[in-house]
C-alpha cells in the first residue's frame, strides 16, 4: 500500500510539475527583462504588475527584488524599499515546506520556494542603503549597513572552507563609506579596514581584484581622523602610500557605477555512465573525475527474474544550472570635475560571485538531481513489476517532461561595481561620467550642489551589455 501511494505522489505530481513550462527563468520573465535591459523601467513595472502570480508564486523572492530595483530606477525609493524590505522579510523566514522538499525529488526543483543566493540576499541592503542615502536618510542607510554586517557575520560561521565566497569586501566598503559620511570615523576605519582585509586575503584569490587605491587612501584618512598613529604608519608603509589631507571645507560626491548585468542562469547536460554493483550503482563522469554511489534495490518480477531499477541504462543524463556571463560593453570609466579626473575602480564583480557560488555547490545539485532520476527510474521499475506497462510508460514521458533545473536567480543585478570619492568645492558642481569601450567613449553629465562637509552618494547604471551577445541572449533566452 506503501508504495502504491508512492506512485500516486509521484503520477500526480509528475502531472502537476509538467503543466509548468521548460522554459528558463530567463525566458518566463522575458518581457520584464527585455524592458529593464533596454531602460524602459516605466514597461518594466508594468510587466511585473501584470503577473498576478509573482506575489504568491514560489518565485516570489525574485519578484520582490525586481520590484525593488526597478522602481528605485524609477526614482520612487520609499516604494522601492517597502518591495526590498518584503524580499529581506521572505529571505529572513524562508521555511523548508518538507512535503515539497520530497516533491522535488519526484518532480524537478522548481516546486520549492527560491530562497535566494547569500550575494543576492546581501545586494537587498545595499540597495535599501542606496534608496536612503537618496533620500537624505543617513541614519536609516546605517541601520541597513548593520543589518548587512549581522548577515556577513552569519555567512562567515555557516561556511568552514577558506577557498570560497563567505565574506564581502565591497559590502564591508560601503559600511565604511556611509559611516564616513555620518562622521563616524571609528566605525569607518573598522569597516575599510576589514574590507582591505577582505580583498588581500579573499577576493584576490577568488576574483583577482585587488584592494581599490580609494579604499586605501579612505583607510589612511580615517586613521589620522582618529589619531591613530601606529596604524597610520603602518598602513603608508604598507601600501607605499603618504596620506595627503582633503581640501578644508568641501563636499564630497560618493560615485558607484554599476556595470552592465549579472549572468543569465540556463541550464545545461553532463552525461554520467552508470556502473551496477550487487547492491549500488555508481554514476561516473569522467570529464569532470565525478562519480556518485546509490543503494540500489534489488527486485524481482513475478518469475523471481531481477528487475533492472535503472530499465537497462548505461548512461543517463542529468540537467543542471549554469550561469552564462553576459559580458558589459563599458571596460571602465573616469569621473571628471574642473580640475580633477578620479578613476572609477572594480570593488564587485556579481558575475564572478554568481559563478563562484554556484560552482561551490555543484556537487551537492548534482547528486540531487541524480537521486531525483534514480527515484523516477525505481519507481517506472516498479510498475513496470506490477504489470503495468501502461502506466510505467505514462510515467517515463512524465518524468522526461518535468526533468528541469533550477534555473531562478536575481537577472537584473549589474555585472560589476565600480566607485570613487571625490572631493568637491563647496556648492555647485558639474561632473561628468566618461564611460569607455572598444567603440570609443561616451560621457553622461550630472550636477549637484554640495555643501561644505557634506557627504553625497549617488549611483549610476550603464544597461550596455556587448551587442553580439544582447542579440544571442534575445533569440536564445
Amino acid at each position: 500500500m506503501k508504495k502504491i501511494w508512492i506512485i500516486h505522489i509521484l503520477i500526480w505530481g509528475g502531472l502537476l510539475g509538467g503543466t509548468s513550462s521548460c522554459l528558463t527563468h530567463y525566458q518566463l520573465n522575458s518581457q520584464f527583462y527585455k524592458s529593464f535591459e533596454n531602460g524602459n523601467f516605466a514597461q518594466a513595472q508594468k510587466s511585473l504588475e501584470s503577473d498576478k502570480k509573482g506575489p504568491t508564486s514560489k518565485s516570489k523572492l525574485i519578484y520582490h527584488l525586481n520590484q525593488g530595483l526597478v522602481h528605485q530606477m524609477l526614482g520612487q525609493y520609499d516604494r522601492s524599499n517597502q518591495f526590498f524590505e518584503q524580499a529581506y522579510i521572505l529571505g529572513e523566514d524562508y521555511q523548508k515546506n518538507y512535503l515539497n522538499e520530497i516533491l522535488a525529488y519526484f518532480v524537478n526543483p522548481l516546486v520549492v520556494d527560491y530562497r535566494g543566493e547569500d550575494f543576492e540576499l546581501l545586494m537587498i541592503h545595499y540597495y535599501k542603503a542606496l534608496n536612503f542615502l537618496s533620500l537624505g536618510d543617513k541614519e536609516k542607510a546605517l541601520v541597513e549597513c548593520r543589518r548587512m554586517n549581522i548577515k556577513l557575520q552569519a555567512m562567515s560561521d555557516k561556511y568552514s572552507s577558506e577557498n570560497r565566497y563567505k565574506r564581502d569586501a565591497f559590502i564591508h566598503t560601503l559600511m565604511g563609506l556611509v559611516y564616513d559620511a555620518n562622521k563616524d570615523y571609528n566605525n569607518a576605519f573598522i569597516a575599510y579596514r576589514n574590507a582591505v582585509e577582505i580583498y588581500q586575503n579573499d577576493y584576490k584569490k577568488l576574483f583577482n581584484i585587488d584592494v581599490p587605491d580609494q579604499l586605501k587612501h579612505d583607510l589612511l584618512r580615517t586613521a589620522y581622523l582618529m589619531g591613530f598613529r601606529e596604524e597610520l604608519q603602518l598602513y603608508e608603509r604598507e601600501f607605499g602610500m603618504t596620506y595627503q589631507k582633503d581640501t578644508p571645507n568641501n563636499g564630497v560626491l560618493v560615485f558607484l557605477w554599476h556595470n552592465g548585468f549579472g549572468p543569465i542562469k540556463t541550464e545545461w547536460s553532463i552525461n554520467f555512465t552508470i556502473n551496477r554493483f550487487d547492491s549500488r550503482v555508481v554514476f561516473v563522469n569522467d570529464q569532470f573525475g565525478l562519480n556518485f554511489p546509490f543503494p540500489l534495490e534489488v527486485q524481482k518480477d513475478k518469475d523471481g527474474k531481477k528487475i533492472d531499477p535503472l530499465g537497462g541504462l548505461s548512461v543517463i543524463r542529468v540537467a543542471f544550472p549554469k550561469y552564462m556571463e553576459r559580458p558589459p560593453y563599458f571596460r571602465t570609466a573616469e569621473l571628471s570635475a574642473p580640475g580633477i579626473t578620479k578613476t572609477l575602480e572594480l570593488a564587485e564583480d556579481l558575475n564572478a560571485i554568481a559563478q563562484k557560488t554556484l560552482q561551490e555547490r555543484m556537487v551537492l545539485e548534482l547528486s540531487k538531481a541524480l537521486l531525483r532520476l534514480a527515484i523516477k527510474k525505481g519507481e517506472e521499475a516498479l510498475l513496470r513489476k506490477e504489470d503495468k506497462e501502461g502506466l510505467a510508460s505514462l510515467l517515463s514521458i512524465i518524468n522526461a517532461a518535468t526533468e528541469q533545473a533550477d534555473t531562478r536567480a536575481w537577472q537584473a543585478i549589474p555585472h560589476s561595481i565600480y566607485y570613487t570619492r571625490m572631493s568637491l568645492p563647496a556648492g555647485a558642481s558639474k561632473v561628468t561620467l566618461h564611460t569607455k569601450a572598444p567603440g570609443g567613449v561616451r560621457d553622461f553629465d550630472f550636477n549637484f550642489n554640495i555643501e561644505g562637509g557634506e557627504t553625497v552618494f549617488h549611483n549610476f547604471h550603464s544597461l550596455e551589455i556587448d551587442p553580439s551577445f544582447r542579440d544571442y541572449s534575445y533569440n536564445h533566452y
